[in-house]
């Protein structure tokens, strides 16, 4: 009967009411996707997140309607705490890179063992919060691939004030090395390099909404 129920809930997950112990009814609950999800999936693609995995308690029905709806490319249904752990620990033992986005006190553990841990912050758990690495402070699936896109274009601005003071001193080493610099070159190679690095720096203040 129990399997019967379940076909039809359509993905719903089955709440029984007994009466003495004897089943009078079932309600039917729906979890409906949160809006922006399917895009911020979307979003990550785009970015080059090459697979993205839904680990969930839940039935296998309403975890593979979720996953349909949220278009990830793979989902784990029916996870313990313990589940989720084994998972993400066999995933970083094949090599790979792994970020792991929670709200939950049965996630703290996983976002702790991730390369990433991502705290959902505005509805997120204090423990889920302590684990991770990155918190965000609200509840919206966009700030996830906003967040990538800020991490990436500051490290970028990183590497082109390191390559370009690295440059600018060494030519600088040069040319007084051949006696063709003076006070003045030394002083750009180390004031003038700062303030243009300061000055490049400040482009990571602008981030273009996703």
């Amino acid at each position: 009967i129990k399997e019967r129920i379940e076909s039809q809930m359509q993905g719903l997950s089955p709440l029984y009411l007994a009466v003495d112990g004897t089943v009078v009814g079932v309600l039917g609950i729906e979890d409906p996707l949160k809006p922006g999800v399917r895009e911020a999936i979307a979003d990550l693609h785009a970015l080059g997140v090459k697979h993205v995995v839904m680990l969930t308690g839940d039935s296998e029905r309403t975890a593979e309607r979720i996953a349909r709806e949220a278009g990830v490319d793979e989902f784990k249904a029916e996870l313990l705490p313990e589940d989720k752990y084994a998972y993400v620990e066999r995933i970083k033992g094949e090599g790979r890179h792994v970020a792991m986005v929670g709200d939950g006190v049965n996630d703290a553990p996983v976002l702790a063992r991730a390369d990433i841990g991502v705290a959902m912050g505005a509805m997120g758990s204090d423990a889920a919060i302590e684990a991770a690495d990155v918190v965000l402070m609200d509840d919206e699936p966009m700030q996830i691939a906003k967040a990538i896109h800020i991490s990436r274009k500051c490290i970028g601005i990183v590497y082109q004030n390191i390559v370009f003071a690295l440059a600018v001193k060494f030519a600088c080493l040069v040319l007084v090395a051949i006696g063709a610099a003076n006070m003045w070159a030394a002083i750009f190679a180390d004031v003038g390099v700062m303030v243009l690095a300061v000055l490049n720096a400040i482009r990571a203040l602008r981030v273009k909404n996703l």
